[in-house]
């Protein structure tokens, strides 16, 4: 390797690797305070917290990778050109593809280590990282539930106003959401003025006692078309006591690690996997719900013939075939008919619609873990030539540039993933998106820098002006 090689690669590790940590403190902070709530009155002790931040870390790194390889390479490139150094290199007959050459396989060896990084670290550590989560509840059940929010505990989602007592055990008001056993929402609520959790090391069964309150429930009738007026049960107590079974949350801890279906956990082959699985059954149900359908209205239309036989061809209007009793339940008939088939088709698309939003995730998920690695090349053949464009070094002008280039990055990149999800653009659009607009910003920064243009060409802008000012203004000889 060259002198100049070694010098470049050297000032550019340097730069990187001190930015890579002051960025990567400065998100680790908003990781703790996006999850203050989680850490704070659960009388977690020092190694569980730091569990938590070792967990969430790895997530961090394909937000901080690029922006610090972005910011490292207009710093690095801004610092040789306001020295000079870039002249001279050029004088010599160095031109800046030759100086990038070092550091370009630098970054070819830093994609390929955070692609295995993004496909093997983080879904391990993703997957610890929530179930980590979910078991800091299930270390001490009487602490997990916080004042001011819906806290999962078993089969109730509970939210209290206010918690007093030595160990927080007195409640005061008390909203409780049961959850419905077929998944489909909370239909029992409950409210009271104030409780007591009562627990026991002994006994795996948290009891939550609640005083003055108020029970309602959902009802679901028999015939749809009640369904609309949405009935309930409404009753009061004095007195409540709900047993919740916690035998299950008592026998593990913290370590423990029951939570793996989620598409962060997966790498590349799991993903491919997954998605098959996940297309081959969306397909097969498709098919099953157009079959049904069919099904359903041939026996339908089947009982109809049976019950209404019409003998002579189709009359205008049809109804005046048959009894005035006939009509009516001909079209009771119909329009419960019509009415079921809606629901269905309705309940049918909800489901299906869910599912493909199941299967962009995992897509955008797949693509996350290419993107990285584009992104990285990216990032530094954006900021190599910007920085021997606009030739400032430091932290002033550098930082300016490299935020608002990461944050149009970060802001389309959100923007893509989060119309994919919805299933209004593919997943494979969704998750390049961002990349693929900025590819050509690369590309004429490198093309102005390796041709010593500048960022802006005023003469190119004020050229057309100038033309227009010489016809309307012609010189006088």
């Amino acid at each position: 390797m060259k002198i100049l090689d070694k010098y470049l690669l050297k000032t550019f590790l340097t730069t990187f690797t001190t930015v890579f940590v002051i960025l990567f403190f400065i998100f680790i902070l908003q990781t703790v305070w996006l999850f203050i709530a989680e850490l704070a009155g659960k009388d977690l002790d020092l190694l569980m917290i730091i569990k938590f931040l070792a967990f969430s870390m790895p997530r961090i790194v394909p937000l901080v990778l690029p922006l610090s390889i972005l910011l490292s390479s207009i710093m690095t490139f801004g610092n040789l050109a306001e020295n000079y150094e870039f002249a001279a290199m050029k004088s010599s007959g160095i031109s800046l593809q030759r100086a990038m050459r070092s550091l370009t396989v630098f970054i070819i060896l830093l994609s390929i280590v955070a692609f295995l990084f993004s496909n093997n670290v983080i879904p391990y550590a993703e997957y610890k990282f929530i179930n980590f989560r979910k078991n800091i509840a299930q270390v001490k059940p009487a602490l997990a539930i916080a004042e001011g929010q819906f806290s999962d505990v078993g089969f109730y989602n509970i939210k209290v106003n206010k918690k007093t007592g030595d160990n927080g055990n007195i409640l005061t008001g008390v909203t409780i959401h049961k959850k419905s056993n077929v998944g489909d929402g909370s239909k029992t609520v409950i409210k009271a003025r104030d409780g007591e959790l009562i627990s026991s090391e002994q006994s795996s069964i948290l009891q939550l006692v609640l005083n003055d309150g108020f029970y309602y429930e959902d009802i679901v009738p028999e015939k749809y078309e009640d369904r609309s007026k949405m009935p309930f049960i409404k009753s009061s107590f004095k007195k409540h006591i709900i047993n919740i079974d916690l035998s299950e949350l008592n026998n593990v801890d913290v370590n423990d690690e029951s939570v793996a279906n989620t598409n962060t956990m997966l790498t590349v082959n799991e993903l491919s996997y997954t998605l098959d699985s996940l297309n081959k059954n969306l397909k097969n149900d498709i098919i099953s719900f157009s079959e049904n359908s069919n099904a359903r209205i041939r026996i339908a239309g089947n009982t109809k013939r049976k019950e209404f036989k019409i003998e002579n061809s189709f009359p205008e209007d049809i109804l005046s075939l048959y009894t005035k009793e006939q009509q009516i339940e001909i079209l009771r008939i119909a329009t419960s008919t019509i009415s079921s088939t809606v629901y269905s088709i309705d309940t049918s698309k909800t489901e299906l619609e869910n599912k493909q939003k199941n299967i962009n995730k995992h897509l955008l998920a797949f693509y996350d873990k290419f993107v990285i690695v584009f992104a990285c090349f990216l990032m530094f053949f954006i900021g190599a030539p910007l920085g021997a464009i606009i030739r400032k070094g430091g932290l002033g002008l550098p930082i300016v540039f490299a935020i608002l280039i990461f944050i149009t990055f970060h802001f389309i990149n959100s923007f893509g993933k989060r119309i994919a999800q919805e299933n209004e653009m593919s997943p494979f659009l969704g998750a390049w998106l961002s990349s693929i607009l900025l590819s050509p910003l690369a590309i004429i920064l490198t093309y102005r820098a390796t041709n010593d243009i500048g960022l802006i060409n005023v003469d190119v802008i004020l050229a057309p002006f100038q033309k227009i000012l010489k016809k309307i203004f012609p010189s006088q000889n």
